[in-house]
């Protein structure tokens, strides 16, 4: 079926979600990263492609997505029932707003979020994806201050998100007491500018040097960072 996507260990079907899986989905799920993370939380989850792979990787982790749009976090749920994992795998159908009020003691050794992004962009076409990919600043605001108040002492926060976007994450995470801890710029050609940026915040400072990946050697030819990236996922490689 078109809207299937094999993984080496689960499938995703993305009938009925704006955002399907994509390679920000997949480089977040690989590279986020956390010590023996317990308790995960999957901020706007999709079709629960990134709470997949992270339960592929963490497999002691307990996982909470949640998802604000109806269909999408009906999707993901059915994702999740159908796999291996899916007795640490629990779906929301919440914006993350509502989670937190409901759940106001919980706390995260891993949080990420592969968020709406377009700061004060024109609206996409299409009701859902614009709410899955139009933001302005007062989400992120509300966005990292949930963020701060529901890390575990050492956990962490991983997001994906455009250049620009990431200057103004890093500022409200430092506002809210976070301290930046690693950054990868995700770039498409080795002399092409990055244009995804995944950065990693938690409430230690700690000493960290800035990466980065390449994803083409050439037009449609993975360079090999990418592959051994995604090997343990994608079929392809």
């Amino acid at each position: 079926m078109a809207d299937i996507f094999n993984f080496k260990q689960f499938a995703v079907n993305q009938a009925g979600c704006a955002m399907k899986v994509n390679t920000d989905g997949v480089l977040l799920g690989a590279l986020a990263n956390a010590s023996a993370p317990k308790t995960i939380l999957d901020i706007g989850t999709g079709t629960g492609v990134i709470a997949l792979m992270l339960a592929q990787r963490f497999q002691n982790a307990i996982i909470d997505a949640v998802e604000i749009d109806e269909a999408a976090a009906n999707t993901a749920e059915e994702n999740f029932k159908r796999s291996k994992f899916a007795n640490r795998l629990q779906l929301f159908s919440l914006g993350f707003d509502a989670y937190f009020e409901t759940n106001p003691e919980k706390k995260y050794d891993l949080i990420v979020s592969n968020p709406p992004f377009f700061l004060n962009s024109l609206t996409s076409p299409g009701a859902k994806k614009s709410l899955a990919r139009h933001t302005d600043g007062a989400f992120f605001e509300r966005l990292i201050k949930s963020v701060s108040n529901h890390l575990a002492t050492d956990g962490v926060c991983a997001m994906i998100l455009p250049l620009e976007t990431a200057d103004l994450v890093k500022e409200l995470a430092i506002a809210n007491g976070l301290y930046l801890q690693g950054a990868v710029n995700i770039k498409s050609f080795v002399d092409a500018p990055p244009n995804r940026q995944i950065v990693t915040f938690g409430r230690q400072a700690v000493t960290h040097a800035g990466k980065e990946l390449v994803i083409y050697n050439e037009p449609k030819v993975y360079s090999s960072a990418y592959q051994n990236t995604l090997k343990e996922f994608l079929t392809i490689f």
